[in-house]
């Protein structure tokens, strides 16, 4: 091994070897384990929150293969309709066209061709992180055999009466000039108005007052609705008053909708231009009056006056209209949510057009076939709150259930041309025929087509296609083998379905509605399972300050900067460039300097990967703080100069074979320790606490192993007894391999590193880790007894070590050490380790004090009820002596505070299992002795 760690060299040979060595395939033995990477966007690059999720995949992959399972991570990457669309209209402007100019086959072309060059950045970068995924089997939501299911999924769900087209209110991005998803859409805090406007009564001198933030709507408004129960306008309901601009008549409604304390109690209503609107229209029975075209400009629904406006320039001339008439109350500044396209940065307009939906609310459709609910969203309420799916945290089923019981249609279609298209077709009366191709659809046409058929010019939501994604990938619903462009065979529903359901889905909450909830909604209905056995919602990545990660704000971070370092003028640029406001660019550029005054150093993969099992909680969110980072990178580190210590200290060769048992109690204790790290591991690993599992490797392996087993090893290999020699050289080098198992999930380039190392010395034939198996705890012998010697010879080394820091002594001074009160037990521990407390203590060899006889002045440290004196003689001051034991006791009495604090909690008594609650008790009882023991050599010292 090198003399030191780095990570970069490590990193760059290991992960080719890994994918070319089949590792990452299923075995084909086991019970089958899968994973379904959520596809990333074919555009999208490497951000902090897939680091962080992909990292939690990878552990749980590694570990479950090392387990003996029959492994698939399968991955692969979402077509991203709107996103890839935008960035090749975008290369077409710099070259002064539309795609319009090229027309729809040669876009999509186009499109194929940017795919193919482009779009493999995010797969590439996964590479970097490590991940043990199976790239042999990587799908496309747009290669050949998805998009076979996609089409039979629609086409078989239409023939149901499940999938119907209406016109309905949606969000409408006019910028992009399509549909798009809640998910689509930010709700961005602006700076806006609240205009209040007089609306006459028709043939009366009264008039009611509505307040909006959008008054260019006004000039759609169909009606006003009142609270039934407002007396104010009781007298009013069924009146009609002139619309302000336009003239119409239009009526004043009652509905409890209406918040009649809020406001004036007033409510204009525009149906083809607001959600509540709508839903009030449609339960009064008014017809919505569109006065926007697709491009947000005012339309000749609306007065000639403002016809062709765009929407905002509409609203200037409006308020002008109304003040000039008399009729514009009030002005006043007003906090507004202003829906906010991901994509285009346009405000949304809701508008109603022609869409496709899947229907989710019917009970029974028209001709008595049964309807969405019962088909598709019941079985996926069902799935959850019979536990054949969980949520782990579990408070996240709530989520899911609360969406699915007010769950509304769901409208699939985009109004692009990169994308599943819909697989409809219509003839010149405007029949629609569906079927998987033209001639499927003429097949089961119930009517004979009128002149020839045109296909919809629509695509399919992105998350049609991902919902089927647990499915499809697997090869449904093909016969045989599916084959990729290159040939390669990527599945086989035949064989293959034995991965569904997968095991566990690693998601974000955001995504619970629009991902995870259709995916259980298509799986069941289309194969009878559930597609996944648990849903593990991942925590969201924030700044160290806990702050939301943003370009604007300066405090993103790229994985791949803190794997391989940046500088800081390489970084001030990369931050910045995209920033287009030049105060924003500049607030940027100061907070990186600010935050990163020399660059980001290189931490390497195992270190970034450790941060995030470490913050792996069930919290909602999780704070990363590059120190934290650095100090894994530490920790990579430490470990890597244990195991140049521990094969320093070898022979040549494969080692002898093993004793029959371990010679010495410090290899006892040590493997003691490991068989409960490992046990309580096992479990961290079963209820997903990734930073409980982290900290307990982390404990053991820089703690026990790195900082006191390599301490206690070095008696026996420098004394004079051959037996406990070999013996712990076997045990240092078997825990080694022990601990490169353990935490291969979480750091797998260094564990893998110093195996090939480890491995030859006791003669493991495995060509990596990744085919060794899980270390079983049941293999491990333990020695409680051993234990306790070695950690009562721990806490004298520590007490004398503690003093030594404390008062300055100098560590190669050897010193004086006394022994005073205990019991038999300590004095035979004293005299087994006599010559190993003076080795690695750098002590003169300890002598009792008889009870009673004059002691001198000494600094103590207290080892249950044992005293361990060091001579204040010439070392010590006794002052700072003072001033420590009253420290010490500060700390004990804080300790014991604690211990009582809980068993004076009557509901920790009673509900806390009761081993934990005698241990509790214990520890009062011998933090008492110590106190006690402190005590008194404080009195003893004056």
């Amino acid at each position: 091994m090198d003399k030191s760690f780095e990570p970069q060299q490590i990193e760059s040979k290991w992960y080719a070897r890994w994918e070319a060595s089949g590792d990452f395939q299923p075995s084909g033995h086991g019970e089958p384990y899968c994973i379904l990477l959520p596809p990333p966007n074919v555009t999208g690059t490497l951000h902090m929150g897939h680091a962080f999720q992909q990292t939690v995949m990878d552990m749980l992959i590694r570990y479950q293969r090392m387990r003996g399972m029959n492994t698939l991570w399968q991955v692969g990457t979402d077509h991203a309709g709107i996103a890839t669309q935008k960035i090749v209209e975008n290369q077409l402007a710099a070259e002064g066209k539309t795609r319009h100019d090229l027309g729809r086959e040669p876009f999509v072309e186009r499109v194929w061709q940017w795919k193919e060059e482009s779009g493999s950045t995010i797969t590439n970068q996964m590479r970097r992180l490590g991940v043990a995924a199976d790239w042999s089997r990587e799908r496309f939501t747009m290669d050949e055999g998805l998009s076979l299911a996609v089409r039979k999924v629609f086409v078989e769900w239409y023939r149901a009466g499940l999938i119907y087209r209406g016109n309905r209110l949606v969000n409408w991005d006019p910028v992009l000039g399509t549909a798009v998803s809640d998910l689509e859409v930010n709700n961005v805090e602006r700076d806006g108005h609240m205009w209040s406007i007089r609306y006459p009564v028709t043939g009366s001198d009264e008039s009611v007052v509505v307040a909006t933030t959008r008054p260019e709507t006004m000039l759609g408004d169909v009606a006003v609705a009142v609270h039934p129960d407002d007396e104010r306008y009781q007298h009013l309901i069924g009146k009609m008053l002139t619309l302000p601009l336009s003239g119409r008549q239009i009526p004043v409604i009652a509905d409890d909708y209406v918040d009649k304390d809020f406001g004036t109690g007033c409510v204009k209503i525009t149906p083809a231009h607001d959600f509540n609107d709508y839903a009030i229209g449609q339960r009064h029975g008014l017809t919505p009056i569109e006065i926007f075209t697709l491009e947000a400009k005012v339309n000749g629904n609306a007065p000639a006056k403002y016809q062709g406006m765009d929407r905002y320039e509409a609203r200037k001339v409006v308020l002008a209209d109304l003040e000039a008439q008399g009729l514009l109350v009030e002005t006043k500044p007003h906090k507004l949510q202003v829906p906010v396209s991901q994509r285009s940065d346009a405000v949304i307009e809701p508008m109603l057009t022609d869409q496709w939906f899947v229907d989710l609310t019917s009970d029974v459709q028209k001709d008595g076939r049964p309807g969405g609910r019962k088909a598709i969203t019941e079985p996926a309420l069902d799935a959850v709150r019979s536990g054949e799916v969980k949520f782990v945290p579990e408070n996240w089923s709530t989520t899911y259930t609360q969406w699915l019981d007010n769950i509304q249609d769901w409208c699939i279609s985009r109004q692009l041309w990169w994308g599943h298209r819909i697989p409809a077709w219509y003839d010149e009366a405007g029949n629609i025929f569906v079927g998987e191709d033209e001639a499927d659809a003429r097949k089961h046409a119930t009517v004979m087509p009128v002149g020839a058929l045109k296909q919809d010019d629509d695509v399919l939501d992105t998350w049609f296609s991902s919902a089927l994604w647990p499915f499809s990938t697997l090869g449904w619903p093909a016969n045989g083998p599916v084959k990729n462009e290159r040939g390669e065979i990527v599945a086989n529903w035949e064989t293959d379905k034995i991965f569904l359901p997968s095991a566990v889905l690693v998601t974000g909450f955001d995504i619970i509605f629009f991902w995870v909830a259709r995916m259980v909604m298509a799986t069941k209905y289309f194969t009878g399972k559930v597609p996944f056995r648990e849903v593990y919602i991942n925590a969201i990545v924030r700044d160290a300050e806990g702050q939301k990660m943003s370009k604007s704000k300066g405090n993103t971070l790229d994985p791949l900067d803190l794997i391989d370092g940046i500088e800081l003028e390489p970084l001030v640029e990369k931050s910045t460039k995209s920033l287009l406001i030049p105060q924003v660019r500049e607030k940027v550029e100061k907070r990186i300097r600010k935050d990163y005054p020399t660059g980001i150093p290189a931490i390497g993969t195992d270190a970034l990967r450790f941060t995030f099992a470490a913050l792996a909680s069930y919290s909602r969110t999780i704070n990363f703080d590059i120190k934290r980072a650095e100090g894994y990178k530490a920790f990579c580190n430490k470990l890597w100069n244990a195991a140049r210590f521990v094969l320093m200290n070898l022979p040549e060769g494969e080692l002898p074979p093993a004793p029959a048992a371990p010679a010495t109690e410090a290899e006892r204790w040590i493997l003691t320790h490991l068989k409960q790290t490992l046990v309580e591991v096992e479990q961290h690993f079963v209820t997903y606490r990734f930073d409980l599992l982290a900290q307990a490797l982390y404990e053991f392996t820089w703690n026990e192993f790195c900082d006191w087993f390599l301490e206690l090893s070095k008696p026996a290999l420098n004394g004079d007894d051959a037996t406990a020699a070999a013996s712990t050289r076997h045990t240092l080098l078997v825990v080694l391999e022990t601990v490169l198992r353990a935490l291969h999930p979480i750091v797998p380039f260094i564990t893998e590193e110093i195996w090939q190392s480890v491995a030859p010395k006791l003669g493991i034939k495995a060509e990596g880790v990744l085919q060794r198996p899980w270390p079983k705890a049941s293999d491990i012998p333990t020695d409680e007894a051993a234990t306790a010697e070695i950690e009562w010879f721990k806490n004298v080394l520590s007490g004398i070590r503690r003093i030594r820091a404390e008062m300055n002594i100098p560590p190669g001074k050897t010193i004086p050490l006394l022994l005073a009160d205990g019991d038999a037990t300590d004095r035979s521990r004293s005299a087994k380790f006599a010559a190993q407390i003076s080795f690695l203590a750098r002590v003169e060899v300890p002598q009792w004090i008889t009870s009673g006889a004059d002691e001198p002045a000494a600094a103590a440290a207290i080892v249950g009820s044992m005293r361990v004196l060091i001579p204040l003689a010439g070392l010590i001051d006794l002052s700072a002596e003072k001033t420590r034991l009253a420290k010490e006791i500060g700390r004990i009495e804080s300790e014991i505070k604690k211990c009582e604090g809980k068993l004076g909690n009557a509901n920790f008594v009673a509900n806390a299992p009761a081993e934990v609650v005698a241990q509790e008790r214990q520890r009062i009882t011998d933090w008492g002795v110590q106190l006690n023991a402190l005590r008194e050599q404080t009195q003893k010292l004056g």
